[in-house]
């Protein structure tokens, strides 16, 4: 059964830092791009960051680069983002994304977990 449960969220002050974990099971991890995405209340979902399969040259959005940093460990089948400088236009549900070729094209998501930056 292919899963990817997302941990770490919850409610943090502005300029504070957060680290989302991402557990993937049941596929082959270590050949697929990962990223996260984020879904703010009445806007559209969008990429944050995403890190492909080498491992190398993270992309970040415009409104995360310097603060963001994604990674992965393919040994623990497991994605991170490290959140740090939090700001209140952060808060938003956070998605995990697993996409690559296993037994032909196929992209996973996470059931999402909330971030909310408020004072």
């Amino acid at each position: 059964q292919v899963q990817l449960v997302e941990s770490g969220g919850g409610l943090v002050q502005p300029g504070g830092s957060l680290r989302l974990s991402c557990a993937a099971s049941g596929f082959t991890f270590r050949s697929f791009t990962i990223s996260w995405h984020r879904q703010a209340p009445g806007k559209e979902r969008e990429l944050v960051a995403r890190i492909t399969s080498a491992g190398n040259s993270p992309t970040y959005s415009d409104s995360v680069k310097g603060r963001f940093t994604i990674s992965r460990d393919d040994a623990e089948n497991t994605e991170y983002l490290q959140m740090n400088s939090l700001k209140p236009d952060d808060t938003a549900v956070y998605y995990c994304h697993a996409i690559g070729r296993w037994f032909g094209l196929k992209d996973f998501w996470g059931q999402g977990t909330q971030v909310t930056i408020s004072s």
